[in-house]
């Protein structure tokens, strides 16, 4: 009988289809962070609009030349310890063929690193949202370059980085629940705490000034989170990215609705701002969780996450912290919830065997997943606060009090969202129309 023989696997060669996608996912991964400068404009007030636009729109500048310069290497280089990464050929990606592959995969090195630079962009960009109205701009700036590299890429590196001690541990975060938002969400928390409150916080209304603005946000983040949950599969062909894909629609409209139905029953109303905010939690929620449960689980995940995340925006006032468009309580919140649950509703059929205790498999994915869970937020927590007690000490973090209550807009950028001047009319016998005067006395500042 003749031996057996054994043929070598084939090399992955570099595949036109899957590097088309991935630059497409990583476009929409883009789109997500002017959605979520629409997002948060519409839910300050007029004075704030512009900062809070520009904000988000600085994390894409400084962002993306940290990642070519070092962030890349740092986040994805060789292990070091199971804490941070590094590859010099990689610093500012000056030794990277063009058709080199990313390792095991069919597409360059550079659609790779192009891709996880969206995320990298994005994640400083949602603390943002907890510090609105107060702080320096120039402060902020410094903020996001420091913490992108001291908070984001290690855990980064972690959670998604061959030899990180969350990856090797085998902690599940199909797209960010851990890196992202729970890293997002505590950041907030510990920066809030260190620089303080609005001036007028639970005395003044602090209304949204545009609720169409934040819909269409929300709508921007919903249409770009496809390519940053189903692109996470990095185009393999085994239908995994097809199941996230499902999965990150079904959690969505089960968050809304269930933080809608929630919100009847304790406010008595269905508002926009409740469905906009409904749909970001379960998006936050399926991030990690999507290509390991079922779609029935990803509905389950979604509804409980949309009740939770709505139960613990009101948290701030009962514990007295100023998170002004509740980042901790929809990423941070939502992002501990979607990560916790894989370990009740990992079906085994995803994007591993793994099961979760509904399907037989106990409660051994559940305590790694508080593992990754909570050594994330602590870490981003502390970290962020000495962050921003440094700078605070330093430069200083918050603008006036002066300066806040006439208007951050004016104050850090010299202008305003909207002009009211000439709003609604013109010169009606030789003075300003009545419906124009009246329109700019019910301006809300």
């Amino acid at each position: 009988m003749a031996p057996a023989i054994t043929l070598a696997a084939e090399a992955p060669k570099l595949s036109s289809a899957n590097t088309g996608f991935m630059l497409i996912c990583s476009a929409l991964v883009l789109i997500m962070t002017p959605g979520l400068a629409f997002f948060y404009g519409g839910m300050v007030r007029v004075k704030s609009t512009l900062n809070m636009l520009m904000m988000s729109f600085i994390s894409i500048g400084i962002v993306t030349i940290l990642w070519v310069l070092y962030g890349f290497s740092l986040a994805f280089g060789t292990d070091s310890g199971s804490l941070i990464g590094w590859n010099s050929d990689w610093v500012g990606l000056s030794n990277i063929g063009l058709t080199d592959l990313w390792d095991g995969y069919t597409i360059p090195i550079f659609v790779f690193m192009v891709f996880q630079m969206m995320f990298a962009i994005i994640t400083p960009a949602l603390i943002s949202g907890a510090l609105a109205d107060r702080v320096k701009f120039s402060a902020w700036a410094l903020f996001v370059a420091l913490w992108a590299t001291v908070v984001y890429f290690p855990v980064a590196h972690w959670v998604w980085g061959a030899g990180g001690w969350a990856f090797e541990l085998g902690v599940i975060d199909f797209a960010g629940g851990t890196a992202v938002h729970i890293n997002a969400g505590a950041a907030a928390l510990g920066v809030i705490l260190v620089i303080g409150k609005r001036v007028g916080f639970k005395k003044d209304p602090m209304r949204p000034h545009s609720l169409p603005l934040v819909m269409l946000g929300a709508g921007l983040l919903w249409f770009g989170w496809f390519g940053f949950n189903a692109g996470s599969w990095l185009g393999n062909d085994d239908g995994v990215g097809a199941l996230m894909f499902v999965n990150t629609q079904v959690a969505t409209a089960a968050a809304m609705l269930a933080w809608l139905i929630y919100e009847k029953i304790r406010h008595g109303a269905f508002t926009t701002l409740g469905a906009a905010s409904g749909a970001v939690a379960g998006l936050v929620a399926i991030t990690p969780s999507g290509g390991a449960v079922s779609p029935l689980g990803a509905i389950a995940i979604g509804a409980i996450a949309g009740v939770l995340c709505a139960m613990a925006v009101g948290l701030k006032y009962k514990f007295g912290y100023d998170d002004s468009l509740d980042v901790v309580g929809v990423h941070l919140v939502g992002g501990v919830v979607g990560s916790l649950l894989i370990g009740l509703f990992a079906s085994g059929k995803g994007q591993s065997a793994v099961e979760g205790l509904f399907y037989g498999g106990g409660l051994t994915q559940f305590w790694k997943q508080c593992a990754g869970v909570f050594a994330v937020l602590a870490y981003s927590l502390i970290a962020s606060a000495i962050l921003a007690f440094l700078l605070d000490k330093t430069i200083g973090m918050r603008v006036s009090e002066d300066d806040e209550i006439a208007g951050i807009d004016q104050a850090e950028h010299a202008e305003t969202a909207y002009d009211f001047s000439g709003a609604g009319g013109g010169i009606v016998g030789g003075s300003i129309s009545s419906h124009t005067a009246t329109a700019s006395k019910k301006v809300d500042a």
